[in-house]
C-alpha cells in the first residue's frame, strides 16, 4: 500500500497550477470490491438459505405440533369416550348386581317358604300316617272281634236252630234281612187277641258287641226294651230275648 507524505502533498498543491495532475500519475489501486460483492452475495445466499431452512423447520415443527395437539385431542376424546363407556358399563354392572341381589333374596325367601311348607306337610304326613296306623289297628281289632263274634254266633246257631224253628212254627216269628250288614228285622204275628193278623216287629243291630234295638212297633216303653236288651248283652241268651220282646208286644197290644 502506498503512503503519502505531507511534504509531497504540499509541493503538489503549490505546483498544481503549472504542472500536470498528479492524480493522473498515481498508480491504480484495486480495493477488491468484486470479491467483496461476491462474498456478500454468497453470505446473502447462505443467510437466505438459513432463513428458508429455519422457516421450513419452524413450519414443520408447527405442523408437527399441530398434529401432536390434534392427536392429543383425539386421544383425549377417545379416552373420554372410553371413560363414558366404562361408566355406563359400571352403572349397568351395578344395576345387574342389585337385580341379582334382589332375585337372590327373593329366591332365598321362596326357598324358606317352600322349606317351611315342606316341613309342615311332612309333619302332617307323619301325623296322618300315625292316624292311619291307629285306624288300621282299630279296624283290625274290630274285624277280629267281629270274626270272633261271628264264630260265636255260628256256634250258637247250632243250639238256637231248634228253638228258632219252634218260634217260627208255633208262635209266628219271621226273620227278615234289612239290606244292611249285621241288621235283622224280627216280626211277630198272633200277638193281638182282637186283631189276630196284626204284626209287631223290632230291628236288631249286631254291628258291635253290644246289640242295639233302633226301631220297634208297636209303641213300647224304651226302658223295658233296654232292660230286655241288656239281659241279652249280658247272657247272650237269644231265646230269652225273643221271648221277652214278644211279651212286651203282647202286653202293649192288650
Amino acid at each position: 500500500m502506498t503512503t503519502f507524505e505531507p511534504s509531497l502533498s504540499a509541493s503538489l498543491r503549490a505546483s498544481s497550477h503549472d504542472a500536470p495532475s498528479m492524480a493522473d500519475q498515481l498508480p491504480s489501486i484495486n480495493f477488491g470490491f468484486d470479491e467483496l460483492r461476491s462474498r456478500m452475495n454468497q453470505f446473502t445466499a447462505r443467510f437466505d438459505d438459513f432463513i428458508e431452512k429455519g422457516r421450513r423447520r419452524v413450519l414443520e415443527e408447527r405442523n408437527q405440533f399441530r398434529m401432536n395437539v390434534a392427536e392429543i385431542h383425539e386421544d383425549q376424546r377417545m379416552k373420554k369416550r372410553d371413560i363414558e363407556i366404562l361408566e355406563l358399563k359400571q352403572t349397568q354392572h351395578s344395576q345387574t348386581l342389585a337385580k341379582e341381589s334382589a332375585e337372590t333374596s327373593e329366591m332365598q325367601d321362596a326357598i324358606a317358604t317352600l322349606t317351611t311348607q315342606r316341613d309342615e306337610r311332612l309333619s302332617h304326613r307323619d301325623a296322618l300316617r300315625a292316624q292311619i296306623a291307629e285306624l288300621q289297628k282299630s279296624v283290625s281289632a274290630r274285624r277280629e272281634a267281629q270274626l270272633k263274634h261271628r264264630r260265636y254266633l255260628d256256634g250258637q246257631s247250632r243250639y238256637n236252630e231248634p228253638e228258632l224253628d219252634f218260634w217260627e212254627s208255633y208262635l209266628g216269628l219271621r226273620i227278615e234281612g234289612m239290606g244292611k250288614q249285621d241288621r235283622l228285622k224280627f216280626i211277630f204275628a198272633n200277638v193281638c187277641e182282637r186283631e189276630w193278623d196284626r204284626e209287631a216287629w223290632f230291628e236288631l243291630d249286631t254291628t258291635e258287641r253290644e246289640y242295639k234295638v233302633p226301631e220297634f212297633r208297636p209303641k213300647v216303653e224304651r226302658d223295658e226294651v233296654d232292660r230286655v236288651l241288656e239281659h241279652l248283652n249280658e247272657t247272650r241268651d237269644f231265646a230269652s230275648f225273643l221271648k221277652g220282646m214278644r211279651e212286651l208286644f203282647v202286653e202293649a197290644l192288650k
